[in-house]
């Protein structure tokens, strides 16, 4: 907890939380004195507009969830939409980030993550949103619950292969706190050695898709022939004639790269 948070509570009248039974002792403890509403994925819509509500009669809202950030693989995205267009300012309080912090002890070295969050529950659906990451470069960044951890590692295996490396940060700022790094072909019994790694809260990290024979040079020309506006087909060949890095796995990285950029444009 930040000071400025700290300040933040005790100064508002009204407090949305994910769960109001986990944010009350926080509250206590910091010698908050505000009122509760819930505001959890199952009500927010409700939420929004009784916050909306407090908000036109000129009091302040602060917004909480139980263990992270609103609106970062927590409830909390459509109420701040709601309220921004509402009208009303939404004020970010910076503090701890789960993703971030993991990524700081990680040791990888690719200069871009994604970010994904959790995956689905489903195993033919969490292997099927795997695929469409295996041609990226970056290192992704999953969150997962303990009592799916060791399906979603036996997952990353299958679908990225043994060889890339995978880091495995539980309880990140608590008393035992983890981080472990290996191949991902050895994690899962690595899991299975001590159950009490099986515990807790997890981020998971794999290190990006390497290019064969690629030392940078053809994701760099890659990009400079998509932005030129070349088709995806046509700059991954020319980038093969370019570089000598292998066409297909240049292709699969010109779609990834080509969907990357059209995200960020309709966001």
């Amino acid at each position: 907890m930040t000071q400025r948070a700290i300040d933040v509570l005790r100064s508002v009248p009204w407090v949305a939380a994910e769960d109001t039974r986990h944010s009350a002792p926080l509250l206590k403890h910091f010698g908050c004195n505000a009122r509760l509403l819930a505001a959890h994925q199952h009500n927010e819509e409700a939420a929004a507009q009784q916050v909306i509500a407090r908000l036109a009669e000129g009091e302040s809202v602060a917004l909480v969830s139980d263990a992270g950030t609103p609106a970062i693989s927590d409830p909390g995205a459509r109420l701040v939409a709601r309220v921004r267009a509402a009208g009303f300012r939404v004020v970010p309080l910076p503090g701890p980030c789960a993703a971030v912090a993991a990524l700081s002890a990680s040791g990888l070295a690719e200069p871009h993550f994604l970010f994904y969050g959790f995956l689905p529950a489903r195993a033919r659906q969490r292997e099927d949103a795997l695929r469409e990451l295996t041609a990226l470069p970056y290192a992704l960044v999953f969150y997962e619950a303990p009592h799916r951890i060791l399906e979603t590692v036996a997952s990353l295996a299958a679908v990225f292969g043994p060889e890339r490396t995978l880091v495995i940060a539980r309880e990140l700022t608590k008393l035992f706190e983890t981080i472990h790094s290996g191949p991902l072909g050895e994690a899962h019994d690595w899991l299975l050695a001590d159950a009490n790694r099986q515990r807790g809260e997890f981020v998971l990290l794999v290190s990006g898709a390497q290019l064969a024979g690629d030392d940078g040079e053809g994701e760099r020309v890659l990009r400079l022939l998509l932005d030129a506006g070349l088709p995806v087909k046509q700059a991954a060949a020319l980038g093969h004639a370019i570089t000598g890095v292998g066409k297909n796995a240049l292709y699969e990285l010109a779609l990834a790269l080509k969907a990357q950029t059209t995200d960020v444009q309709v966001t």
